[in-house]
């Protein structure tokens, strides 16, 4: 028996091979005997935890999400595959079936399943749900309290196994909530909670489960987790598609990207997050137990996010249009691909990312009308939009990698992308003065005669992707003559984010359902209702603090249609075309995530072959691969 304790003790990756080694670590509160053929072990992208043992997930702290507590021991009423699923793309989790609204979507009925129970043999029931809205609605500051007060007049429980919204006005959409894309409202035990005074401050540690695994052990420096697979397990919702295969998962801080390719090459790493495309490279070349989504080029997992240059529109630099608008025209989009993916990423202009059938619904169609959209300088109107960007980077790549790069104009749009903004620095400059901004010497000031300065907020080395692009665009800003700084949050750029504690941020506050065309599951949350007073924390997911009259307009008449009525579609073009008119954020690309599979252990994890779940380590719903890995010794 190998054992992992000494493994992780010594911080995760300190040396070379570990798993040889078969002395008990001394490190207290680690596992003294894992065995390695039962511990299937991913990366945890957030990076050491700050505050190591605070599993309270509904409030908001400098804590962990993805350490494992909503991947494998949290649950709620429904999940949507951004790929094609277990059983298909949606998921009756702990609802029995789906959504049930009335006439005109003020209310919804949830029918809930019975025999669903918490790791402390307590039985979950509607009182779960109504509770933990309640909660959520009465303390302010929670962190779904914002848009759950917005949305709901009051929650009832009529009896174990049913639930009934009544909704503040039409909402057809309000089911996103409780379903898990990446996350979602997940259910809280009414009868630990009930107990306690704040909720804000009740850390939740040794956390009860709803779903499979329980927490077996953590590191006090939040380093690693340990969860543990629940003796009833047949009393979870996973329960339905088999036992899941791993007994223990760890869920682990690697380090920076080069050791996270030098501990899955070890044995010591199954599952990677995200690598930098070298790495990538390294492991097809040098790791034949490697998998990646695809077998070749381009590699990686396309989730539907929209990595973005996202502004804190609250900021008096920010809050004229001009100024976003000067900032897009000086990004050179080929320098980003080249920095960021070593050219493999597929560039959007628009707001929303293009994967799943938005290059279908939007991208294509809207081609005409990006070529024909102007900018007003005050001295001169320009196109800003070039239709070929995409086919640049591809045919700048293809000396050097030969067929590997597609050259029908249809694969080049799916492996590239399309068109972008054209870099024009002195449509840039003529904005800026427009907008009271000078320059003196080689230094841009603002209209108070200040220095320009941009904090450009970063992830470091847990996302090496973001990073590069986000440096890349600095260094287009500091070419211009702005003070533009590279602020590197590793592992509080999630608080951060929220805190508006940034004045450019790359992340992202775009996020779709996948397959499915409809763009609600960002977009309500945009409502101008949401957006916090500056210093307050933001809900989900207008990290922009952005608001408008006429985004207002086109969310309420979403809320009033079908999830499929094609209307929704002509719905999102007009979020497109007023996103792109005021550039709230600079949209760039898909986010294609390197998630690497190492199969020595296991096997039978997802790929574009077999693509029955999102493999991508932090997603709530990467859960079901637990299901569907078998042991390989």
């Amino acid at each position: 028996m190998k054992s992992a304790a000494r493994w992780l003790a010594a911080g995760v990756l300190a040396g070379s091979t570990f798993w040889g080694l078969t002395q008990p670590a001394e490190a207290q509160g680690i596992p003294r005997d894992i065995p390695r053929k039962e511990l299937l072990i991913l990366e945890n992208p957030e990076g050491t935890v700050k505050n190591a043992a605070w599993f309270n997930i509904w409030a908001i702290n400098a804590n962990s999400q993805s350490n494992g507590l909503q991947q494998a021991a949290l649950d709620t009423l429904w999940y949507i595959d951004p790929d094609s699923g277990i059983d298909g793309v949606w998921d009756n989790s702990l609802a029995a079936a789906k959504p049930i609204y009335n006439a005109n979507f003020t209310e919804m009925r949830v029918k809930l399943r019975r025999g669903i129970f918490w790791s402390d043999g307590v039985e979950f029931t509607s009182a779960d749900v109504k509770f933990t809205v309640d909660m959520m609605v009465k303390t302010p500051g929670m962190r779904w309290s914002a848009v759950l007060a917005n949305a709901v007049e009051t929650v009832e429980a009529p009896d174990a196994e049913t639930v009934i919204f009544k909704l503040k006005r039409p909402n057809s959409r309000f089911h996103s909530l409780f379903t898990v894309r990446w996350n979602a409202v997940w259910i809280a035990p009414k009868h630990v909670f009930e107990k306690v005074e704040d909720p804000n401050k009740f850390a939740f540690d040794k956390p009860i489960s709803l779903s499979s695994y329980v927490l077996h052990s953590h590191d006090p420096d939040g380093k690693w987790y340990i969860w543990q697979r629940r003796e009833d397990w047949q009393r979870t919702s996973l329960a339905r598609f088999g036992q899941p295969a791993p007994r223990y998962l760890a869920y682990v801080d690697p380090g920076p990207p080069d050791k996270r390719v030098i501990a899955q090459m070890n044995k010591e790493l199954d599952v990677v997050h995200d690598i930098a495309p070298e790495g990538m490279f390294t492991l097809a070349r040098q790791n034949p137990t490697s998998k990646a989504w695809f077998k070749g080029f381009p590699f990686g997992h396309p989730d539907p996010t929209l990595p973005a240059a996202i502004f804190n529109t609250q900021l008096d630099m920010f809050k004229n249009k001009d100024v976003r608008w000067a900032l897009a025209l000086l990004i050179d989009i080929k320098a980003v691909s080249m920095a960021s993916y070593r050219g493999a990423a597929t560039i959007s202009p628009i707001a929303v990312p293009p994967t799943g059938r938005h290059p279908e619904f939007y991208h294509g169609p809207m081609q005409d009308w990006l070529a024909e959209f102007e900018i007003d300088t005050g001295k001169r109107k320009i196109k800003p939009y070039d239709r070929t960007m995409a086919r640049q980077i591809a045919d700048s790549l293809r000396p050097s990698m030969g067929n590997q790069i597609p050259s029908d104009p249809a694969d080049v749009a799916k492996a590239f992308g399309t068109g972008w903004w054209k870099p024009d620095p002195q449509a840039a400059t003529e904005l800026l003065e427009r907008a009271g901004f000078r320059k003196q010497g080689n230094q841009w000031l603002k209209p108070d005669g200040t220095p320009f300065v941009i904090r450009v907020v970063v992830e470091g080395d847990a996302r090496p992707i973001m990073t590069r692009a986000g440096s890349m665009i600095a260094q287009n800003w500091r070419q211009f003559g702005i003070d533009a700084r590279v602020d590197v949050a590793a592992g509080t750029l999630l608080t951060r984010r929220a805190a508006g504690d940034f004045d450019v941020i790359l992340s992202w506050s775009v996020e779709t359902w996948g397959g499915h065309q409809d763009l609600s599951f960002f977009m309500d949350s945009w409502h101008s209702a949401f957006v916090a007073p500056p210093g307050q924390s933001q809900p989900l997911r207008n990290w922009q603090r952005w608001s408008h009259p006429d985004l207002d307009k086109i969310i309420e008449q979403i809320r009033t249609i079908d999830f499929d009525d094609p209307k929704g579609i002509e719905l999102g073009k007009e979020f497109i075309k007023l996103t792109t008119r005021e550039m709230p954020l600079i949209p760039l690309m898909a986010y294609n995530v390197f998630t690497v599979a190492d199969e020595t252990y296991w096997t039978g994890f997802p790929s574009a072959d077999n693509p029955y779940a999102n493999p991508v380590t932090n997603w709530g719903n990467s859960r079901y691969m637990f299901v569907k890995i078998k042991p390989k010794q």
